[in-house]
């Protein structure tokens, strides 16, 4: 595996943001998008440094996922 995907929300509650990754159980959140960033990596070093099978992704891909309503 070269690449993991998160995807990414917006947490409409609290603020910030939060990343899940596709396939994996690997979740993580952050109040800026640097900060999300940062927790990424340390939640994919986390995950795959714990003796999960697999080789650690080269590439982390964040796919940001933006919901908006309009009223009719």
């Amino acid at each position: 595996m070269n690449e993991i995907i998160f995807e990414v929300r917006e947490d409409e509650t609290d603020g910030g943001y939060v990343a899940t990754a596709l396939g994996h159980a690997i979740a993580t959140q952050g109040d800026t998008v640097e900060e999300l960033r940062a927790m990424v990596r340390d939640a994919v070093h986390c995950h795959f440094g714990d003796g999960v099978p697999g080789a650690m992704p080269q590439i982390i891909r964040l796919h940001f996922v933006r919901d908006e309503a309009l009223a009719v």
